[in-house]
C-alpha cells in the first residue's frame, strides 16, 4: 500500500478549513456560534495547531482508505494467527485471482466520495452533534462543522479511492 494518497488527502482538511472558516465563508458565523473572539483564537500555537491537525488528518486517512477501499478487507478473512496466506497456497492462489479479476472494481473518485459522504452522516454528524449539544452550542454550530466535515471527508474519500 502506498502511503503518498494519505499523505495528498491529509492535506484536504487543512486546505478545506483555510476556505470554509475564512471570513468570507462560514468563519464569522463559526465564531459567533463557538463564542470565539479574533483575540483568543490568536492565542493558540499556530504552527503545534498546524502540525497536530495535519497528523491527526493523516491517521483520518488510515482509516478512511480501509472504509472506501473494499479489495483492503478481503486478506483478513483469509489471516490466521497474525500470519498472511502464503502465495502458493489455495487462500493466496485465490487472493491472487480475486485482485487480478476485481482488485480495481470501485476504485474510483466517485465511489469515495459516496463512501466520504455516508461515513459523514453515520460518524461526524453524531459525534460532532452529541459534543455541541452537550456544550450548549446548537444547531448552526453543528451544521457549520458537519458541512465541513461532509465535504472535506468525500475529497479524501475521492482522493484516496480513485489513487492507484
Amino acid at each position: 500500500m502506498s502511503l503518498l494518497p494519505n499523505i495528498v488527502a491529509a492535506l484536504v482538511p487543512m486546505l478545506i478549513g483555510f476556505v470554509w472558516y475564512s471570513d468570507k465563508a462560514f468563519g464569522p458565523a463559526w465564531q459567533k456560534a463557538a463564542n470565539l473572539t479574533i483575540d483568543k483564537s490568536k492565542t493558540g500555537n499556530l504552527p503545534v495547531i498546524l502540525l497536530t491537525s495535519l497528523f491527526l488528518s493523516f491517521l483520518l486517512t488510515l482509516a478512511l482508505s480501509q472504509l472506501v477501499i473494499h479489495q483492503n478487507a478481503l486478506p483478513g478473512l483469509f489471516n490466521v494467527g497474525g500470519k498472511n496466506p502464503s502465495p502458493e497456497s489455495p487462500e493466496g492462489q485465490f487472493l491472487k485471482s480475486f485482485n487480478d479479476n476485481y482488485g480495481m472494481l470501485h476504485r474510483t473518485f466517485t465511489h469515495g466520495v459516496v463512501h466520504g459522504i455516508i461515513y459523514s452522516i453515520i460518524f461526524v454528524l453524531p459525534i460532532v452533534g452529541i459534543n455541541a449539544l452537550f456544550e450548549t452550542r446548537g444547531w448552526k454550530y453543528i451544521m457549520i462543522h458537519f458541512g465541513y466535515w461532509l465535504i472535506t471527508l468525500a475529497l479524501m474519500g475521492g482522493i484516496i479511492c480513485a489513487w492507484v
